[in-house]
């Protein structure tokens, strides 16, 4: 159902920090790492290319209310936090990687949690947050100058995307209606493909993402991804029931940005996706 940021108060102020809303229905909130100094094939990993963990609630007709996540935690912090997050009743649905050969050892938990309780759920996010190092909130930092051709990127990709943080962003959603169990998901929400570049310098970037396929289309996709030397971290789920079923690739390179943007084209004519009407939250 429609909602509001006013909404959503009271789950802001039991997270501990104010989120923002999209599409008129999801309640975002973002929980960057800057605290991480992460180093993957040499380079720095800034948050909004990898490191950039949040949640999203969605209100019912019934009045119930859903809450999704994706969260960046090190090795060292996993288990106190899944802890944490068991204790409140939130539900792990996948814990994996999304980085090769990263200094530090970190992890990615997603999250799922449903009830009555909004404010409820939220305080059991924060449970398992306040046993990380994640940093409070604050805004985001100083523009830095794009060293990327983001025209051609866009061209190649057929869509337009933003600069967050120093890194350059398109997304591309499912174009079927996704479930949850019972719940229809917001476009977007837990089935969206992120395509997310940093600057190395010389047209040069680091690229990280997050591509949702069917399972029908998931040979084709991966050996699109190789073909254009786009290397594969994971494959996995990022849900328990949803339907139609989903799965997750997660990838990494460092090569001329267009070019990139070119072999994720040719990834993107292979599934069921489209770029989104309006903004939608990755994971």
């Amino acid at each position: 159902m429609p909602t509001g940021e006013a909404d959503w108060a009271g789950v802001g102020r039991a997270l501990g920090r104010g989120g923002n809303m999209l599409r008129g229905a999801i309640y975002h909130t973002g929980f960057p790492r800057r605290d991480l100094s992460v180093i993957s094939d040499g380079v720095l990993v800034r948050p909004g290319l990898a490191l950039g963990a949040h949640v999203s609630f969605v209100r019912y007709v019934d009045g119930s209310a859903m809450a999704m996540g994706d969260v960046v935690v090190t090795e060292e912090e996993m288990q106190r936090a899944i802890d944490a997050w068991q204790a409140h009743g939130i539900a792990l649905t996948a814990l994996h990687k999304h980085l090769l050969a990263q200094y530090p050892d970190i992890w990615w938990v997603h999250l799922h949690g449903h009830g009555r309780d909004a404010e409820a759920l939220a305080r059991g996010l924060r449970a398992g947050f306040d046993r990380t190092g994640t940093p409070p909130p604050a805004p985001p930092g100083p523009s830095l100058p794009m060293d990327l051709d983001i025209a051609g990127i866009e061209e190649a990709l057929g869509t337009e995307g933003t600069v967050e943080e120093g890194v350059f962003k398109c997304l591309f959603v499912r174009r079927e209606t996704v479930r949850s169990g019972p719940l229809v998901l917001p476009a977007g929400l837990g089935s969206t493909c992120a395509f997310l570049f940093q600057p190395v310098g010389g047209g040069r970037a680091a690229l990280a993402g997050d591509f949702a396929m069917a399972a029908d289309e998931v040979q084709d996709v991966l050996e699109v991804l190789r073909r254009g030397g786009i290397r594969l971290v994971e494959l996995h789920n990022h849900h328990l029931d949803e339907s139609p079923r989903l799965f997750f690739t997660h990838f990494w390179a460092v090569a001329d940005a267009v070019g990139l943007a070119r072999t994720l084209r040719r990834a993107v004519d292979a599934a069921r996706v489209e770029a989104p009407v309006g903004e939608v939250p990755a994971g």
